[in-house]
C-alpha cells in the first residue's frame, strides 16, 4: 500500500507542468455549512516534492519497524499510515483552516508512537512535551485564522494572496503565525521539544521527526507568512536573522557536548532548519531555492543518520557514545554508510546539502553579509562535530567491557539505505531537476 502511494505521487510529478505558476490537480469539497470554507487542495512546484518526500519515507519506516516492533504491530502500522495522510494534506492545502487542522492532527498519532513504542522511561514526558509545545503555539494561529475569516469572509489562500491588510494588522497576524511555525521548525528558544522527542521516539519515529515534521514550520513560512504578510515580513527579517544565527551557533556548540547519539542528530537538525529560515527570509530567488533544496536534502540526510544510529541501538539497546568504539572492524558496511551520510551532513561538495547551503549563503550575502558570515560559521562547526562523532563511534579501541557481540547490517537494512544514497548524490550532482519546478 505504501509503495502504491509513493508511485502515485510520482505520477503527479511526471504530469506536472513547469511552465505555469498556477496550482495544479486542484480539488474542492464542501465540508462545512459555510460558502467560503472548503476542503481545497492542490499542488505547485513547492509542495510537490514534499508530498513525494512524505510518501517516499513511509515504506522506509515500515521496513525499519518490520522486525524491531514486537508489540501492537497492527496499531503501529495504523498509526504510521494515519500519520502519513496528514502531512500530505498539509502540503496540498490551499485553505487556511485545513492548514491548521491537519498539522495539529499529526500530533495525535505522533503522541501515540512516542508514548507506546518509545525507547525509555521518559517517553511519556517527551510525548506530552512534544504535544503541548506544538499545540500551544498553534492556538495563536487559530485565533489569527478566525480573525482573517471574519474580516475577509474566506480562508481561501488564493483569494487571501490578493487581499491587502493594513501594516499593523499584518504585523499582528504575522506574529500569530510565527508563534505556530517557530515551534514546528523549531527555533530557539522553543527548540527543546525536538531533541527530547527525537531521543524517546522509536527509530521509525525519529525518521518522521527529522524527515517530515520539522518541514511543516518552514513550509508554513514560505506558503503563508511571507506571501500573505509582505510588509510584516520585511519588518521581521532582522528578528528572524538574529534568532536563526543564535540557533545555528548555539545548537552546533551544544551538539559537541552531547553524549547521546540521537540527541546529536536532533541538535544538528535544529541547526540545519534554522539555516533554512535564513535563506527563506533573504527574500531572493537564490535564498528561497536554496532553502527548499536544503529542506529536501535534510529530509534524506537526517533521516538516514537516524537510521545509522538506530542500527546499533536495535542490536545493543544503548545510544551512549562512550559505549561504542572500533565499529569499523566489527560493522564495516554500517561504518561505510555512516561515513557517507556524515560527509553529506557536513555539506561535502557533490552532496545535496552543499547545493542548498551554498545557495542560501549566496542569497543571504546579498541581503546581509554579516548574517551570511555567521551562518557560514555554523558550517564550520558542523565540520567539527560530525567527524568528532564518527571518530568516537567508528574508530578508536574496541570496548568489549560494554558490548561483546556485534552484527553488521543485513540485506534488508542495506536496501533501506540505497534510495537515500541515490537521492543525496542525485540532488548534489544534478539539482536542476529539483529547481526547474
Amino acid at each position: 500500500t505504501s509503495l502504491i502511494t509513493f508511485l502515485y505521487s510520482l505520477f503527479f510529478w511526471i504530469r506536472f507542468e513547469n511552465d505555469t505558476a498556477k496550482f495544479q490537480f486542484v480539488e474542492t469539497i464542501r465540508w462545512l455549512p459555510y460558502p467560503n470554507i472548503n476542503f481545497y487542495i492542490g499542488i505547485d512546484g513547492i509542495s510537490s516534492f514534499f508530498v513525494i518526500l512524505t510518501t517516499f519515507l513511509t515504506p522506509i519506516r515500515i521496513l525499519v519497524g518490520l522486525y524491531s516492533v514486537k508489540s501492537y504491530e497492527k496499531e503501529y502500522m495504523i498509526a504510521f499510515f494515519v500519520r502519513e495522510s496528514f502531512p500530505i494534506a498539509v502540503f496540498c492545502s490551499l485553505d487556511l483552516l485545513i492548514f491548521y487542522v491537519f498539522p495539529e492532527s499529526v500530533l495525535i498519532p505522533m503522541f501515540i508512537i512516542i508514548g507506546v513504542w518509545g525507547s525509555r522511561q521518559r517517553k511519556i514526558k517527551a510525548a506530552y512535551q512534544f504535544f503541548l509545545y506544538t499545540l500551544m503555539g498553534s492556538l495563536f494561529m487559530l485565533l489569527a485564522i478566525l480573525f482573517i475569516f471574519f474580516q475577509t469572509g474566506t480562508t481561501d489562500l488564493q483569494i487571501l494572496l490578493t487581499t491587502e491588510f493594513s501594516e499593523r494588522r499584518q504585523i499582528l497576524l504575522w506574529i500569530a503565525f510565527f508563534a505556530s511555525f517557530s515551534v514546528k521548525v523549531p527555533m530557539v528558544p522553543v527548540h527543546i521539544r525536538l531533541p527530547e522527542a527525537h531521543v524517546e521516539a522509536p527509530t521509525a519515529g525519529s525518521v518522521i521527526l527529522a524527515g517530515i515534521l520539522s518541514k511543516l514550520g518552514t513550509y508554513g513560512f514560505l506558503r503563508f507568512s511571507i506571501p500573505m504578510f509582505p510588509e510584516a515580513t520585511l519588518h521581521s527579517t532582522p528578528f528572524i536573522y538574529v534568532l536563526s544565527v543564535i540557533a545555528i551557533i548555539y545548537t552546533s556548540l551544544t551538539t559537541i557536548r552531547q553524549i547521546d547519539l540521537k540527541k546529536i542528530i536532533a541538535y544538528s537538525s535544529v541547526a540545519h532548519m534554522n539555516f533554512v529560515t535564513i535563506g527563506m527570509f533573504s527574500l531572493n530567488i537564490q535564498g528561497i531555492e536554496g532553502s527548499i533544496l536544503l529542506m529536501l536534502s535534510h529530509g534524506l540526510v537526517s533521516s538516514a543518520l537516524s537510521l545509522c544510529v538506530g542500527a546499533p541501538y536495535d542490536r545493543h539497546k544503548t545510544r551512549i557514545v562512550k559505549y561504542y568504539g572500533g565499529l569499523v572492524s566489527t560493522m564495516p558496511i554500517s561504518s561505510t554508510i555512516f561515513l557517507f551520510f556524515t560527509l553529506a551532513n557536513m555539506s561535502l561538495p557533490g552532496t545535496s546539502s552543499f547545493i542548498g547551503e551554498f545557495l542560501i549563503l549566496v542569497g543571504a550575502f546579498q541581503r546581509n553579509s554579516l548574517v551570511a558570515t555567521l551562518a557560514a560559521l555554523g558550517m564550520i562547526l558542523g565540520a567539527a562535530y560530525s567527524p568528532w562523532l564518527y571518530n568516537r563511534v567508528v574508530f578508536g579501541n574496541f570496548k568489549p567491557n560494554f558490548i561483546l557481540k556485534f552484527s553488521d547490517l543485513n540485506r534488508r537494512e542495506v536496501l533501506i539505505f540505497l534510495p537515500f544514497m541515490l537521492g543525496v548524490i542525485w540532488m548534489g550532482v544534478y539539482p536542476e531537476v529539483f529547481l526547474e519546478c
